[in-house]
């Protein structure tokens, strides 16, 4: 069994019927494994939202945390998670496999968001307001990586119980994937992209001032 963890601020009607990720749910319905577990008009940060089933006793072996705005075009969503997981105890669709000092995202490598070289990226994702979008592709996959982008993980919840890995609430949204990532490996965790076909219908919010103060935390919490 998979949970699937999300927030949205739509209501449970709206998300079913007008969320991307709602949508694509309903399109995987058949597949039994799959239980969704959405904050509905919700108005926590994400991290509080997915420590909630991280922290609970019972759960699913793997947990799954997904931005509400993501369409799930691969039909084998669920096999793909499961075989991804065998060989990484966390697994995304886009990351690095470095991490340089005061990397503000997995992709960039200074505050002037210059990109990382080729070679140390891996995996892809589409972005498009539509299923099937145009595909960025990154590098090659599947691969060990040091940071993963947070619109996808999946992670064996006996492993980040076991370790004592979890989100860190200051980061509400922005920088709430590179503190994990960090934490993760930091505890020995086993991080790895893995090619699942998602479409992101937002680019993300880089350099805006929210973005920024959470950068600061970031950087008084790890100072590199």
């Amino acid at each position: 069994m998979i949970g699937i963890i999300s927030a949205t601020r739509l209501s449970e009607s709206e998300f079913w019927s007008k969320a991307a990720l709602g949508i694509s749910l309903r399109r995987l319905a058949q597949d039994t494994r799959l239980v969704a577990h959405i904050a509905f008009e919700n108005q926590r940060g994400l991290s509080d939202v997915f420590n909630a089933y991280i922290n609970t006793p019972e759960g699913y072996p793997i947990l799954v945390f997904i931005h509400d705005d993501v369409w799930i075009d691969d039909f084998f969503f669920v096999d793909r998670i499961i075989h991804g997981l065998k060989t990484f105890d966390v697994i995304g669709v886009a990351g690095n496999r470095r991490r340089l000092p005061n990397q503000p995202a997995w992709a960039f490598i200074d505050n002037k968001f210059t990109w990382d070289a080729k070679i140390n990226l891996s995996g892809s994702i589409a972005h498009g307001s539509n299923p099937f979008g145009g595909v960025s592709i990154f590098g090659a996959a599947p691969a060990q990586c040091e940071l993963l982008d947070g619109v996808f993980l999946a992670a064996k919840k006996s492993r980040l119980n076991a370790t004592k890995v979890q989100f860190d609430p200051r980061f509400d949204f922005h920088f709430y994937d590179m503190d994990f990532c960090r934490s993760a490996r930091k505890n020995g965790l086993r991080l790895g992209t893995w090619p699942i076909c998602l479409t992101h219908q937002s680019g993300g919010a880089f350099g805006s001032p929210l973005w920024n103060e959470k950068h600061r935390l970031y950087q008084e919490k790890w100072q590199s």
